[in-house]
């Protein structure tokens, strides 16, 4: 089967990569052209534009940076829809606002075009060995028909509602991963203030009540200070941000999101936007006056 893909970034290129080691083929595109030289010398072939890779193809996967860019992706000049034949099939995998998934999809339906909103969860380090969670809005045939190429680039695919619903799923995962790091970086600057090996206690309490996926993914890269990023703040930022329109929209209070996106946007001032999501701990640091480091403290 061939698929087309659109949007090679961080995450796009190594689930591209591994839909071609499953053995589908792939027209891909992205206007960063070392991006989509990788993935052709991968075995992809390469488009000219998103409207190109639709026409060559019948489920089209995008996985671009927010609202703005699927709906130019999807419905700008060049777009997909200029494309894309009635019966087609979009997999939008971006993480957006959910009313933007269902204004493309209102749209791409006027041209028969099919579409589900299947954000992700789980960064670069599970895109690349395909076992990120997929949350999915949608009709259920067409979750049906896709559920099986979902499934090589992630270890589980859950249709959650109709569209829109993967985007509030993911909306509700990016609140409870970032209240997660907050957290967890209050709990080792409290501990290497105190004295106490941020280590130590990581070891301590992973196996307990406050140990979670959130926990034993970020605290080896924060227990040695590498804040290459696997998800960068900049994009946490984007997602709180749509998390907190949506809250607003359904008049539901979210203090501690408020708070949360306060945090980031102190380190976006300082220049640290670029950084995995776990340099949040940085903010607590520069307030406390530490070095969070394994094996010893400052």
């Amino acid at each position: 089967m061939k698929l087309g893909f659109v949007g090679l970034g961080i995450m796009g290129k190594p689930m591209a990569k591994n839909l071609l080691k499953a053995g589908y083929e792939i027209v891909a595109f992205d206007v960063v052209k070392p991006n989509l030289d990788e993935v052709v010398a991968a075995g992809a072939e390469a488009g000219t534009s998103a409207a190109d890779v639709a026409g060559k193809t019948d489920i089209i996967i995008t996985m671009l940076p927010n609202s703005p860019h699927v709906k130019a992706v999807c419905l700008g000049e060049g777009g997909i829809i200029e494309g894309a034949k009635s019966g087609s099939i979009v997999v939008d995998m971006s993480s957006i606002a959910p009313l933007a998934s269902q204004e493309v999809a209102a749209e791409l339906a006027k041209k028969g075009v099919e579409m589900i909103d299947a954000p992700v969860s789980g960064g670069e380090p599970k895109a690349i060995d395909g076992s990120l969670a997929i949350m999915v809005g949608g009709k259920e045939e067409v979750f049906n028909k896709v559920k099986d190429i979902l499934l090589v680039m992630g270890a589980s695919a859950v249709l959650c509602g109709d569209i829109g619903a993967g985007n509030v799923t993911k909306l509700a995962n990016q609140i409870i991963v970032a209240l997660n790091i907050s957290a967890m970086s209050e709990a080792y600057v409290l501990a290497t203030k105190a004295g106490v090996d941020p280590e130590k206690v990581f070891n301590a309490i992973k196996g307990g009540l406050a140990g979670s996926t959130v926990l034993n993914a970020k605290s080896p890269m924060v227990l040695e200070g590498n804040y290459k990023p696997g998800f960068r703040i900049e994009l946490h930022i984007k997602d709180i941000q749509n998390a907190l329109d949506t809250a607003h929209e359904l008049s539901v209070p979210v203090p501690l999101t408020a708070q949360s996106m306060e945090i980031m946007q102190a380190l976006k001032v300082d220049g640290k936007q670029k950084d995995d999501h776990g340099g949040i701990i940085q903010y607590y640091e520069k307030l406390a006056g530490v070095k969070v480091r394994a094996g010893k403290q400052s």
